[in-house]
């Protein structure tokens, strides 16, 4: 396999292309983009494509996957003018989005199991808002909470607080990217020093459990992250209580959804949207406490894919409330061809 930013014509590119059994391509450029389909097209190569595009007063990303099989025709429409843009566009938080989906089908691919047949595409209106510094919540510092933290740094917020009571478990390495060699340390602890570090930002770590006597009044945001449905209720009941903002996710190995619950819209909370009181029995919430160890080993990598994805989708519907735009329930499934 080979991530390729660019496109180089040496002819020792010929033999690492030989050895490959996927092509990642993230190249800037539309003529690198042109030739790199053609290489995989010769010479049965499969190809991923992902970028990110700013057009007509919309923002998003596409991506999509060229295996054998495929008709060739086929490939030339989708890669128009407009999947091919002239003028490349970045943004961190879709740039997050996009390279899950592709590191989503490059794990397909390398496993044998199904690429999607579409184009995998995610759009909104551009964003306009003046930026400020909310204070923000992000409860639970997991495979979601990491990402989350990652979108808001690299979104430029820098006043966060990270509410885990947990420390750092093996089984977390996988796809809590932050928290690598932090082994029995708090996972609030340690990624809001890292991000502080890395971004100059104001995290601040709560290692506590998040429960139905936790002040949210300095908080202008509460980020869902947490892995059980009691507590999501509780976020929603408080948020609704106090008419604070709530940017739900939830994520396994092969799906995931983002759910806001925006006062301004008279929106539904996360708890009522998604059924959870007719999961959970309501007279137990108040006293619930999740067991210390809730992750479980996976031999599936997709796990990190989906957080990695989710995560990033929290974060964009977070800029959109900011910017005034309506938002709608987001459901991601890795097993579709429309995945979101």
């Amino acid at each position: 396999m080979i991530f390729v930013e660019g496109f180089y014509t040496h002819p020792v590119m010929d033999d690492i292309f030989a050895g490959c059994s996927a092509i990642v391509d993230l190249s800037r450029y539309g003529l690198a983009n042109k030739l790199l389909l053609e290489k995989g097209f010769k010479e049965n190569i499969p190809i991923v494509r992902g970028f990110c595009y700013e057009q007509d007063n919309q923002e998003g990303f596409k991506a999509f996957t060229y295996v054998k099989g495929r008709e060739w025709q086929e490939l030339e429409q989708i890669v128009s003018p407009q999947n091919l843009p002239s003028d490349h566009f970045d943004d961190s938080v879709l740039d997050i989005i996009a390279s899950g989906v592709v590191l989503e089908e490059t794990k397909n691919i390398l496993m044998g199991q199904k690429v999607s047949e579409d184009v995998i595409a995610y759009k909104r209106k551009k964003l306009t808002a003046a930026r400020y510094d909310p204070h923000i919540c992000v409860v639970g510092a997991g495979g979601l909470g990491n990402f989350v933290g990652l979108g808001l740094a690299y979104s430029g917020f820098r006043t966060i607080t990270f509410i885990d009571p947990d420390v750092v478990e093996t089984t977390n390495l996988n796809r809590q990217v932050f928290l690598y060699d932090a082994i029995g340390l708090s996972k609030a602890e340690i990624l809001s020093e890292r991000l502080n570090k890395l971004f100059g930002i104001d995290a601040k770590p709560l290692v506590t459990y998040f429960s139905i006597d936790t002040d949210i009044s300095p908080y202008d945001v509460i980020f869902d992250c947490v892995d059980n449905f009691e507590t999501r209720i509780v976020l929603s009941e408080k948020s609704k209580d106090q008419n604070t903002v709530l940017i739900s996710g939830g994520a396994n190995v092969d799906a995931g959804q983002v759910v806001v619950y925006d006062p301004r819209q008279g929106s539904e909370t996360p708890a009522e949207l998604l059924g959870l009181y007719d999961i959970v029995d309501k007279r137990e919430i108040e006293t619930y406490q999740r067991a210390g160890v809730s992750c479980v080993y996976q031999a599936n990598p997709a796990v990190i894919m989906t957080n990695q994805i989710i995560a990033g989708l929290m974060v964009d519907s977070y800029r959109m409330v900011l910017d005034g735009q309506q938002t709608t329930p987001i459901f991601y499934d890795s097993t579709r061809d429309r995945k979101i």
